[in-house]
């Protein structure tokens, strides 16, 4: 009987499950020549314009959060995948390093919320960054050393901050979103044709060279009507876009550093994975570079400032190996509240 209930589990598994464990694998490695890469421009049946508006945000409010002007963009859909846009990385020069300093030393810090908290007192990952530094500023000595609070750090969640237990979201679980990363999500899908999205809840996933993130849907969100937007920083990742169906076949394209996705219309409730982290191509990752030179138009941005250089020997090191990526949500939408949560003793008598 065992054996036969294994059978019928490997004959019938999804497609997209199958093409997950394909590219996690690690021995022998997978073939990669199937996977899109829009950063190298290579026509594809598949791959279709994705139309911006680049009037809806001027140069100088692009450069305040570090884009290059919309026209500047490379932006893409796919065949079959509606409301899905593709941005290859419309950073200008010098300020990734910014948005990566973000997410390792200020978007951990309380009153966000962390994976760390789940076993931790809140005095204890009150400075994640702080307690990191000195062990992260070591030259590698060749023995095995603990990790680090930030080389621990696996997701931390910004406004509403999401529950993993329950999949939901709720009014007194909330901080103040940051102001920075609002005003980069309101430029960004303002020029992807979303006015007035309202960047109300984050999640940042930080990832080492062996992680993964399965096959998922967003949906917790009350509002489904906005895009949800995908930020990626360091190491290249591989993306599965699937369906509407767990089951359905997806397609693989490469996350670079710098990249972007928006997923609306249709493709807001499509399930989607991380099967596996890849080096990034030679060119694509020197931030090293980027971290010490500025482009003059960012001097005067209040939004993206230049990263002091002892700041970014860290985050440098740190994103050599790892990946940082960042979505941000509007859980609400125009008039709508959460709903309601019955005191506790009318929980308690409900479950009697």
């Amino acid at each position: 009987m065992a054996k036969m209930a294994t059978s019928m589990v490997e004959t019938g598994e999804d497609a997209f499950r199958k093409i997950f464990k394909l590219y996690k694998r690690r021995n022998p490695p997978p073939d990669f020549s199937d996977v899109i890469d829009f950063s190298k421009g290579v026509p594809s049946d598949k791959i279709i314009p994705a139309k911006l508006d680049p009037a809806a945000v001027s140069d100088v409010e692009a450069a305040r959060v570090g884009l290059q002007p919309v026209r500047n963009w490379r932006a893409f859909g796919l065949q079959g995948y509606q409301g899905f846009i593709f941005i290859s990385n419309p950073f200008l020069l010098g300020s990734q390093s910014f948005w990566v300093r973000q997410c390792l030393k200020t978007y951990p810090q309380k009153p966000n919320v962390c994976n760390l908290d789940m076993h931790m007192s809140p005095s204890d990952t009150q400075d994640i960054w702080g307690k990191s530094v000195h062990s992260l500023s070591l030259p590698p000595s060749g023995k095995r050393q603990p990790k680090t609070l930030l080389e621990r750090l696996r997701w931390v969640t910004l406004g509403y901050h999401y529950n993993w237990d329950t999949k939901t979201y709720s009014a007194n679980h909330y901080s103040p979103f940051p102001a920075d990363l609002h005003s980069l999500s309101y430029q960004v899908t303002t020029a992807c044709g979303f006015s007035g999205f309202n960047a109300e809840a984050g999640i940042l996933n930080y990832y080492r060279s062996d992680s993964s993130l399965g096959i998922h849907v967003d949906e917790s969100e009350l509002d489904h009507s906005q895009p949800l937007l995908s930020f990626s920083f360091g190491q290249s990742a591989i993306f599965l876009l699937g369906g509407i169906h767990r089951q359905d076949p997806p397609t693989a394209m490469y996350m670079h550093s710098g990249d972007m996705m928006v997923m609306s219309g249709q493709s807001r409730l499509l399930y989607h994975a991380v099967p596996c982290i890849v080096p990034a191509p030679q060119g694509q990752t020197a931030l090293e570079i980027e971290g010490c030179s500025q482009d003059s138009s960012l001097l005067n941005s209040t939004v993206v400032v230049p990263v002091s250089g002892e700041d970014w020997v860290l985050c440098s090191r740190y994103i050599q190996s790892s990946r940082v990526n960042v979505t941000v949500r509007q859980v609400l939408g125009p008039g709508q509240s959460f709903p309601e949560t019955p005191p506790l003793h009318q929980r308690n008598d409900a479950r009697c």
